[in-house]
């Protein structure tokens, strides 16, 4: 059995034709397709490997033949013979490589069914070629084959047969499973300043005093942080766009789930809403976003989502964007939905620098707001902290720069309004946020210098302060929120607030399960929570 190799080269004679190059390509994939068949398998590389190697060959012969300008093209193949494979395949025999016995047998190879041949109309010298194409690929499925018998020889006898590779796999998954669930798998320290509010999570949110178990594969804080956005699904969502004005003349971006199908809350004035707040730069389309709404989507919950100023497609009307210290617009959205719905119940969901946002607003106003909960999830709670941990250079490297192009394209392309009140070209070139801060925002809102604005940005500084039931969950290896600077004394002191703190999880992490494609922890305490605030919050008054 000879095999058949292809060489590129000049040549003078004419190309062959595309019927012959078509008629060609048919001819291997009907040998392939009757291979198959003779053989009925589809495993250990078997007639898939050969199925493949026609198809390629059929591309190569179709790619190099069409006519070119004035007939005659500058590059033909040719076959030459170059050795055989039924040489090659003895040494390797010979050396102990391959397994004579497992070689299959000649005549299922070669099946007693007649090869299709071409039509004989054809010239000797292109039946030449296409047969030898037929042998060539008849010649890579022997070797294809018998090279996956021997690596699954290898596998099957040489690692595991004498017991040391099936000891160590065994020995390195027994120490990595104790080292996971002593280290890793923990309980989460839940840390409340009132025995009530403790209670009720207890209770109605059980998910708080579970334990937490990370991916198994994917539990280091960057790990989780970078993977969530790529692994997680992203739950479709028909949104209701609603444009709000201001009382300076701008305008802000509502994205509606009225969630009209809902089965418990048939009654829109009575059904419970939920207003979600994204991240730094995040908008509804956020996979964390739209997760949430899944999830309230199934209680039968409407929600609405709070986009700052300039972010989600809307024109800015005015020189303004948005910081997590200033609490206007949130305020006014608040009232805004409220005004819409008196009657539902009304909660709040921040994430990142939206729970920023919210903690703050919730912070100055007290209990003189018409929500009746919060929950925020990865806060920033120190700014100072924060800044600090995102300049380091492999937190800078991965996370920072990225945000500040973020940052600066969302603002570049409403760079004609900031003309005269913000040098621009130097906010172009910060290449951190503390940068961008010190530019741009501290500029804008009319702070005298970066710290007098990190400082009121800062959400521990008025966690006192808060008076309604709110859940923050953080994880203490979020390099967004470093543990030393969450303020778990002055939450100690505020029986409205409650610390659901992870030894792991990342900044919006929380992945859990072997691929944590669905539902992650922090969905399932949002959901709790929320739950538990409609259905049983009526019990926190009672206490």
């Amino acid at each position: 059995m000879g095999q058949r190799i292809l060489s590129l080269y000049p040549a003078s004679s004419p190309s062959p034709s595309a019927l012959e190059s078509e008629a060609s390509a048919g001819l291997l994939q009907t040998a392939a397709s009757s291979w198959a068949e003779s053989t009925g398998s589809r495993s250990s590389g078997g007639p898939a490997c050969f199925h493949l190697g026609s198809r390629a060959l059929s591309w190569l012969w179709r790619d190099t033949g069409g006519p070119q300008s004035g007939g005659v093209p500058a590059r033909v193949w040719k076959v030459r013979r170059w050795g055989g494979a039924g040489r090659a395949w003895s040494r390797l025999q010979g050396r102990g490589w391959l397994r004579p016995s497992r070689a299959p047998p000649l005549r299922r190879l070669f099946p007693a069914s007649p090869v299709p041949r071409a039509p004989a109309s054809w010239p000797p010298l292109q039946l030449r070629r296409a047969r030898a194409m037929q042998r060539l690929a008849m010649d890579l499925r022997v070797l294809s084959r018998e090279l996956a018998l021997y690596v699954e020889h290898q596998v099957r006898v040489g690692f595991f047969g004498s017991g040391v590779g099936l000891s160590l796999i065994l020995g390195f998954s027994v120490a990595y499973a104790c080292y996971y669930l002593s280290s890793i798998a923990k309980k989460p320290q839940l840390v409340i300043g009132g025995e009530s509010f403790s209670r009720f999570l207890q209770d109605h949110c059980p998910v708080v005093t579970e334990t937490y178990y990370p991916t198994v594969w994917c539990w280091e804080s960057r790990g989780q942080t970078l993977l969530r956005p790529f692994i997680t699904a992203k739950p479709r969502v028909q949104y209701r766009n609603e444009l709000i004005k201001t009382a300076d003349g701008g305008q802000i971006s509502l994205d509606w789930f009225d969630n009209n199908n809902s089965a418990c809350y048939v009654d829109a004035s009575t059904r419970p809403t939920i207003l979600l707040l994204p991240g730094l730069t995040g908008t509804s389309k956020e996979s964390y976003i739209l997760h949430m709404i899944h999830l309230s989507e199934e209680l039968g919950y409407r929600c609405v989502v709070f986009n700052n100023r300039g972010v989600a497609g809307e024109s800015l009307l005015t020189p303004r964007t948005y910081c997590c210290a200033n609490t206007e617009d949130l305020e006014a959205v608040i009232h805004h939905v409220h005004s819409l719905y008196p009657l539902a119940p009304f909660l709040a969901a921040g994430v990142s620098m939206g729970g920023m946002l919210l903690l703050n607003y919730l912070g100055k106003i007290g209990s003189k707001t018409p929500l009746m909960a919060a929950a925020t999830f990865s806060v920033g709670w120190n700014t100072f902290a924060c800044s600090e941990s995102l300049e380091r250079p492999l937190n800078w490297l991965l996370f920072n720069y990225y945000l500040t192009t973020c940052l600066q394209s969302s603002v570049k392309k409403h760079r004609h309004m900031f003309v005269g009140q913000i040098d621009m070209d130097q906010v172009m070139k910060a290449k951190s946020i503390r940068e961008f801060d010190r530019r741009f925002t501290s500029v804008m809102f009319g702070y005298r210098t970066l710290d007098d604005y990190y400082t009121d940005a800062s959400p521990n500084r008025r966690l006192k302060s808060v008076g309604i039931p709110v859940l923050c969950l953080n994880a203490a290896d979020d390099v967004f929120s470093p543990s030393h600077a969450i303020p778990i004394e002055t939450a100690k002191q505020n029986p409205n607030v409650a610390l659901v703190l992870t030894s792991y999880g990342g900044h919006i992490g929380f992945l859990e399960g072997i691929w944590p494609r669905q539902c992650t922890y922090m969905d399932r305490v949002f959901k709790q929570f929320v739950q538990a605030m409609v259905e049983h919050g009526h019990e926190l008054s009672n206490m």
